[in-house]
């Protein structure tokens, strides 16, 4: 009876080590090897950019970073209701809406209005380039 406890018992912590294991999961990059979103790591500089939408672009349209660089990105609806999303970087941003990243891996990310704002939708586009 002794050793069915222990068995019991030894069982019970296996399985607490392993759900613990997995709390410990940073969930802060969603999982996204291009972005890293803790910015004390970062090793470029730190870049504050407003993305300015209106009926039909966001301004800048384009936008340069190095890797390595902590970017604070805020969207302002200066015409319009407009979001903006970067698929490849996760992020998802509605009007007055700030995120904190940092570029970790060069490459060039798009980024469109996430909302259908009217006959312009499909053109309001940009880029990020990292290198």
């Amino acid at each position: 009876m002794k050793q069915k406890s222990r068995l019991i018992f030894a069982a019970a912590m296996l399985t607490i080590v392993l759900m613990l294991s997995a709390c410990g999961n940073n969930a802060n990059n969603s999982g996204n090897p291009s972005t890293n979103t803790d910015p004390s790591n970062a090793g470029g500089q730190t870049k504050e950019i407003t993305l300015s939408a209106t009926n039909f672009a966001f301004d800048p349209p384009e936008i340069k970073l190095n890797v390595g660089d902590t970017v604070k990105l805020t969207l302002k609806n200066t015409d319009g209701n407009h979001g903006v999303e970067i698929p490849d970087l996760n992020i998802n941003l509605q009007n007055d809406q700030t995120v904190t990243f940092t570029v970790d891996k060069a490459g060039t990310y798009d980024y469109y209005c996430s909302i259908q704002c009217g006959s312009g939708h499909d053109n309001m586009t940009g880029t990020i380039t990292v290198s």
